[in-house]
């Protein structure tokens, strides 16, 4: 059997399927690898960055940068604006922290700036500031376990409790 150019010649309504069939895996194939980029929280701008020089008063920092993302724990002495961006690579997948900024305003005794500071991730690691969880030190066990064990006292459970309650 001798092959000629005659069988492999295509016809119309071969190249018009074989076109479809192409630009059909195309399209499904850039579904799959878009991206989406999302940015959460404060965006600093530097126009309004500008407004707040040091010295400037906290009620002037609050008009120009807005309300902050959180403060300090202790006499509100530091204002903290948070931004992060996120990239998702496809949608059934995870976002990926890519970039985060912390714009830090801190005050003096006479509310007034003494420093402006701008952390990024280069400057501390990355911490999840949606969970509130604190890491705690120390021997993680459930309330069970704490019960059985007597809740930390060296002897037994019912001693313990009666010590707490009796005041003895």
């Amino acid at each position: 059997m001798s092959l000629t150019i005659r069988d492999f010649k295509a016809t119309g309504r071969s190249l018009r399927l074989g076109a479809a069939v192409a630009v059909v895996s195309m399209i499904a194939l850039s579904g799959c690898s878009t991206s989406e980029v999302f940015n959460q929280g404060y965006v600093v701008d530097q126009t309004a960055l500008d407004l707040t020089p040091v010295g400037s008063s906290r009620e002037q920092v609050l008009l120009s940068l807005g309300t902050p993302s959180t403060t300090a724990t202790f006499d509100n002495e530091v204002f903290y604006y948070v931004s992060q961006k996120r990239v998702r690579a496809a949608n059934f997948m995870k976002p990926r922290l890519v970039e985060q900024s912390v714009l830090a305003v801190y005050f003096d005794e006479d509310d007034t700036v003494k420093q402006i500071a701008n952390y990024t991730l280069k400057d501390g690691r990355v911490f999840d500031m949606i969970s509130r969880t604190t890491p705690t030190g120390g021997l993680d066990q459930s309330f069970l376990a704490q019960v059985l064990s007597g809740a930390g006292s060296q002897e037994g459970t019912g001693a313990a409790v009666a010590r707490s309650i009796f005041g003895g």
